[in-house]
């Protein structure tokens, strides 16, 4: 054989090998869905339409089929783990089809023009002519059943107040109609750009009914946001939110590979905030005062004007100390050498009142001088220094910071799948080991810590009560400040940020439920000298930021089949 030939045949079948054996081979198989996902995404922008919910389901169930004739047994174990992953999310785009269907149904009395529009603006994505003379007809009748609307809801809600009883429409539904409006307008007006000018007919017929119709749709949702949901962009504006329901909470619950119902979750947050508050109790005898008086004495050791970005560069350098001294996790020098800080906005800390992380930089919250004297004071009891001891490395080092470097480098593929339950649970598992390990080093950093750990209990509480829909906002403020012992001004903040749709249903139970996980993980596989605590942690880092049920899989090597369920009881 010609020393050529044998060459291409040993190349051959060295990639051959190298194919079958490589653990990143389904990791293509992802990367062409999120093509084809992003394709779609881009492709069929047509916000609350049904040519977009219809592609979006096509999607998903050519993917599904896919997914189907996938040969498992030729998987390997990484693979099927992969494989689990993509069938998980792709339930969960049809769980969000079916709540986006659900809720557009709830608003279509408030959206008399959406049938109309959305035959405009489809009419593009289908590469259809549009014909001039219809489409100003379709602008020209939009107004006029808006004004009608209005006075017939205007005349409903005077009469409500006379009897004294719930408006005809809730605060809720008409934010959310309201967002849904401005991003039906924008699509019109994507839709209009694409034509005027450069079909002069189209500009002569429709450039005046679009106008009106543009106004009276930016009016429409000025009156829902303003006067029926009373959102007015002041401080002072009601907590408004939207409770997806039982039903939904399940299924975002059954998303995350969690084998608890709702209630069980809450059940489980119940008895963790037993056990803080009895050893906040202990730290208090030990600083000789009450609880009450103990973290008012925590809250007043803030340090003066000008000195917070110090006080995090130092707490900073404490954490990394910590973690070398005890082989916790590997910390590369490029991670350790990229971190900054940064300070938050006066008003942006209406809903960020402690310090938060934005790769790759912790977010400092402190007071200005421009800010009211009764929240400068908030603002410094809130981030005083015993409460910074323990958010520092929860941000930065060994927490989000060291956790978004990983995933940038390792399984990156898998960014698809990033879930709330790994990426804030991984910074709670730490503050949890940091506690065993002795971290604090007096009664009042003990009280700093459980501070925090109490506040991630009554996340789920109050966050998962909301969305079943027994606890108002007021109620979870109260609780809050009662309970946990936030300043009203912080505790209303963070509400407003829990509701405000800006976040996952699932997102602020997903901090202690998944940091309890982790903990749950952790002493499984260190027992016994199975792993080392810096061998662990690496190896957690390495899967990514998916499921925790899933990372436990991989590094238990558990076996998996197709129909693969959940069933890790880690809080037992």
């Amino acid at each position: 054989m010609p020393r050529s030939l044998a060459f291409a045949l040993a190349l051959a079948l060295a990639l051959a090998a190298s194919a079958t054996a490589s653990p990143a081979r389904f990791a293509d198989t992802v990367g062409e869905f999120r093509a084809d996902e992003r394709s779609v995404s881009d492709s069929f922008d047509l916000p609350w339409s049904d040519a977009s919910f219809s592609r979006r389901a096509t999607l998903v169930a050519t993917w599904d089929k896919r997914l189907a004739e996938t040969p498992w047994d030729a998987l390997s174990q990484e693979e099927r783990i992969d494989w689990l992953l993509l069938g998980n999310y792709l339930k969960g785009e049809i769980a969000d089809l079916d709540l986006a269907r659900k809720r557009l149904a709830e608003m279509a009395p408030l959206l008399p023009f959406h049938e109309s529009i959305q035959q405009l603006t489809s009419a593009r994505l289908s590469r259809t002519g549009s014909d001039p003379a219809t489409s100003a007809a379709n602008l020209a009748a939009i107004p006029a059943p808006l004004r009608s609307w209005k006075e017939q809801t205007e005349a409903r809600r005077k009469e409500a107040a006379t009897s004294k009883a719930p408006p005809p429409i809730s605060p809720s539904t008409a934010l959310r109609a309201a967002a849904a409006t401005d991003a039906i307008r924008q699509s019109l007006e994507a839709w209009f750009r694409f034509h005027d000018g450069y079909q002069p007919d189209f500009s002569w017929w429709t450039r005046q009914p679009y106008a009106k119709a543009r106004e009276a749709l930016e009016q429409h949702a000025k009156y829902l946001r303003e006067e029926l949901a009373a959102q007015k962009g002041q401080p002072d504006d009601p907590l408004v939110g939207d409770p997806i329901g039982p039903d939904a909470l399940a299924a975002g619950i059954a998303r995350e590979l969690i084998p608890y119902s709702a209630s069980e979750l809450i059940a489980i947050a119940e008895r963790e905030f037993a056990w803080c508050e009895e050893q906040l109790r202990r730290a208090a005898e030990a600083m000789r005062c009450t609880t009450k008086d103990a973290l008012e004495t925590v809250k007043r050791a803030h340090v003066p004007p000008g000195g917070q970005a110090d006080l995090a560069a130092a707490e900073a350098a404490r954490a990394i100390a910590f973690l070398r001294k005890h082989d916790l996790v590997t910390i590369p020098t490029l991670c350790e050498e990229i971190w900054r800080l940064e300070m938050i906005p006066p008003d942006a800390q209406k809903t960020l009142p402690y310090a938060v992380y934005g790769q790759p930089a912790m977010r400092v919250a402190y007071p200005t001088d421009a800010m009211p004297h009764e929240d400068k004071l908030a603002a410094m009891r809130g981030n005083n220094r015993h409460f910074l001891r323990i958010v520092t490395p929860h941000e930065l080092i060994p927490g989000h910071h060291l956790q978004r470097f990983a995933a940038d480098r390792s399984r990156t593929w898998r960014s698809l799948f990033s879930t709330p339950f790994f990426v804030e649970g991984w910074a709670l598992h730490w503050e949890m080991l940091f506690w065993d390990l002795d971290y604090a080093e007096s009664p009042e950093d003990k009280v700093g810590m459980l501070f925090w750990r109490m506040h991630r209990c009554a996340r789920i509480i109050v966050s998962l009560r909301f969305h079943l829909g027994s606890m108002s906002p007021a109620e979870m403020i109260d609780f809050l400040v009662q309970r946990v012992g936030h300043e009203t001004a912080g505790a209303t903040s963070e509400v407003r940020r829990y509701i405000g749709g800006a976040y996952g249903p699932l997102y602020q139970a997903a901090y202690m439920l998944g940091g309890l996980q982790l903990r749950a993980l952790h002493r499984e596989l260190t027992a016994g000298d199975r792993m080392s605590q810096r061998a662990f942690h690496d190896a957690v880092l390495a899967e990514n930021a998916i499921p925790i049920a899933l990372v436990r899989a991989s590094l238990t090597s558990e076996p998996l089949t197709k129909t693969w369920q959940p069933s890790w009881k880690f809080a037992e």
